[in-house]
């Protein structure tokens, strides 16, 4: 379950952040998942709990947002949801996809600590290492 590996990773990142800023608690973490990511948010919010045991997230809530995945075809200029399992054949002229939009992506889009006095902050958005 590389679900788990992700959760470390994204408690570890957060947990920097917070302690730099001197936070003392995590009250929530956004995640944006892509479709093709390959990551079962159930699974990713099970580990996501475990992982925060004896951290300064503990406690904290994981949200997920689905991220669609979306190819462009560079000769024609179409883009389209390519689905699961992923369509990369454009149906306007018959070519394979160029690129994938979007769809791999694992961001953590936004964090809500407590600062101090207890006002809540947010953080920047920022892709998720593995460890």
């Amino acid at each position: 379950m590389h679900e788990m590996s992700l959760a470390l990773a994204v408690v570890d990142q957060v947990e920097r952040a917070a302690r730099s800023r001197g936070a003392h608690g995590v009250q929530h973490v956004h995640v944006e998942v892509g479709e093709l990511a390959g990551v079962v948010p159930d699974a990713l919010d099970f580990c996501f709990e475990l992982a925060c045991a004896g951290t300064v997230l503990e406690g904290a809530d994981l949200v997920t947002r689905s991220v669609p995945a979306r190819a462009r075809c560079a000769p024609c200029g179409r883009s389209w949801h390519t689905g699961m399992p992923p369509d990369l054949i454009c149906s306007q002229c018959s070519r394979a996809a160029t690129a994938l939009v979007s769809g791999r992506e694992l961001r953590i889009a936004e964090v809500r600590w407590a600062a101090e006095d207890d006002t809540p902050e947010c953080a920047p958005a920022t892709n998720v290492e593995e460890t």
